[in-house]
């Protein structure tokens, strides 16, 4: 028990750890300056792209992908991950990076949108009101008008879509039984030489400050996602996920320390809506996990013939294996852990 909790513990204090560093992303990428989107989308994704191909090179299996059938949805993933990237990217330059960064969060609640399409599953009542309300509460942060003052917020909403969409079929490849490394690798490599072309047409010289910051956002980024996937290797997403939101708090802090940005009050009522929801939803499947517990132990109590299922314990491999598509409690929480197979969780 004692070591169960302090697994719990430090999984919360691994997941904070990653939201730190995909604040530091943003702020990076917003102190980077007037230069063009793929230009710092190309230096973000190399960085990742360079890490995990050693990784990757040191591994047992190397680049092999596991089954053709993934092939369709590595291609997905990267080419959707990647326009959600260029979208958040777009936003972070001309938003508060606490507003950026509260857009991209929405992304689990788009999944469970694309999780009915892609995966066949359906969502509970309750996820749908969630859903609903979350939105609600992004249009405090996007103030919708039809001025070209709202173009950034609405590129971050739909950032946060196509990140949705990234981590539903990073859940697909999960199940298909590919390698987090592997996925990781091939949305960071296609990100970095669709980013190529571009980059080069319209090439901005750097000052050494702006290339700094470029190659500290690209470590923040990778060093988010190896944080992540600590994380929740101590804990289950179902207790630890919600803390990822934190990421909003340090965004709102450094830039109000570093950028002299202070979000208005719309915005700040669209984070309470929005981290609001996210609670709830998180104590909603805690709940709902409990329940479904403690019936299996009573069924089991009930039927002492009945073989007995081997003991699970938190870091069992069935808390992070794609659920049956008919099981909305596990669904939810793997949404947050393909975040962790993903490591991109701002468009990340």
């Amino acid at each position: 028990m004692r070591k169960t909790v302090t697994d719990k513990s430090i999984g919360i204090i691994l997941i904070i750890g990653a939201a730190l560093c995909f604040a530091l992303m943003n702020l990076f990428v917003n102190m980077a300056g007037d230069l063009p989107t793929m230009q710092k989308v190309f230096f973000r994704n190399l960085i990742a792209a360079i890490v995990v191909f050693f990784l990757l090179l040191r591994s047992k299996e190397k680049f092999r992908i596991h089954d053709k059938s993934c092939l369709l949805w590595l291609f997905l993933r990267s080419l959707i991950g990647f326009i959600g990237v260029v979208l958040n990217f777009y936003a972070i330059d001309r938003l508060n990076i606490s507003d950026a960064s509260i857009l991209n969060k929405l992304s689990p609640f788009f999944a469970i949108l694309f999780s009915v399409f892609l995966l066949r599953e359906r969502p509970t009542a309750v996820e749908i009101a969630f859903v609903c309300i979350t939105f609600g509460g992004a249009m405090f942060v996007v103030k919708p008008s039809f001025s070209m003052e709202a173009i950034p917020a609405v590129a971050g909403f739909f950032g946060g879509a196509c990140a949705g969409f990234a981590y539903t079929c990073v859940r697909i490849l999960g199940g298909k039984g590919e390698r987090s490394n592997m996925t990781v690798f091939f949305f960071s490599a296609f990100s970095t030489v669709a980013s190529l072309p571009f980059m080069i047409a319209f090439y901005k010289p750097m000052s050494p400050w702006q290339l700094i910051c470029l190659l500290l956002a690209g470590l923040s980024a990778t060093g988010g996602q190896f944080f992540i996937t600590a994380a929740y290797r101590k804990a289950p997403a179902k207790e630890i996920a919600v803390f990822d939101y934190s990421q909003v708090l340090f965004a709102a802090l450094f830039g109000f320390l570093f950028l002299d940005q202070l979000p208005d009050l719309w915005s700040v009522i669209g984070y309470i809506i929005i981290i609001g929801t996210a609670i709830a939803k998180w104590f909603y499947h805690l709940k709902r996990s409990e329940r479904t517990d403690n019936a299996s132990v009573s069924d089991r109590a009930v039927s002492p013939d009945a073989p007995s299922d081997p003991p699970r314990t938190e870091e069992s491999p069935e808390e992070t294996q794609t659920a049956p598509p008919d099981s909305s409690a596990e669904t939810t929480e793997e949404r947050c852990q393909s975040e962790e197979r993903n490591g991109d969780c701002n468009g990340k």
